[in-house]
């Protein structure tokens, strides 16, 4: 019997190193998916973030032509590695809105001074309320709205530069 006792601390670890293994070969999708893909952008009207660029609203989205909604923060550090790629989609000619999240005036400035600035317009979020009605997770996320101000896709996390070219397929089919 006490031999059997030897082998339990081993069919524990066995057990303990599967369960593991299994999580590295099959890891978790974290990636929190908004409900609100397919749906109109909710009600919001947010006051300007920054003296240099004007305030945001619904109204602003449903223009009759695509755009990007970015959701940053000046803390942000993925914001910064996205910020080359904002505004290279900038030059191609798309029209990006942001929503700065839980961030402070002289931040966001000082943010969009050092890292530039693509957007037409930025609102500020200071309480995350818009950010939530849209089910972003966190930042940076972007979101692609059709000219009817319908949210036809939703990027989380940075934007890098493989993804530049899915985007603008994405805003040309929302069209």
């Amino acid at each position: 019997m006490n031999r059997w006792l030897l082998w339990v601390p081993l069919v524990v670890f066995g057990i303990f190193f599967a369960v593991v293994a299994a999580g590295l070969i099959r890891p978790k999708d974290n990636i929190i998916e908004s409900k609100m893909i397919g749906k109109p952008i909710p009600e919001f009207s947010l006051p300007a973030a920054v003296e240099q660029r004007p305030a945001l609203s619904v109204a602003d989205l449903a223009t009759g032509k695509p755009q990007l909604l970015n959701i940053f923060a000046s803390w942000c550090v993925p914001c910064i590695a996205e910020a080359p790629q904002l505004l290279e989609l900038e030059r191609a000619g798309v029209q990006i809105n942001g929503i700065a999240s839980r961030d402070t005036p002289q931040d966001i400035a000082n943010f969009l001074n050092r890292w530039g600035n693509p957007y037409v317009r930025i609102g500020t979020d200071v309480r995350s309320v818009v950010q939530l009605e849209l089910g972003s997770s966190g930042v940076p996320e972007t979101f692609v709205i059709d000219g009817n101000g319908i949210i036809v896709h939703q990027h989380v996390g940075d934007i890098r530069k493989e993804d530049v070219p899915e985007l603008l397929e994405i805003l040309e089919n929302a069209g």
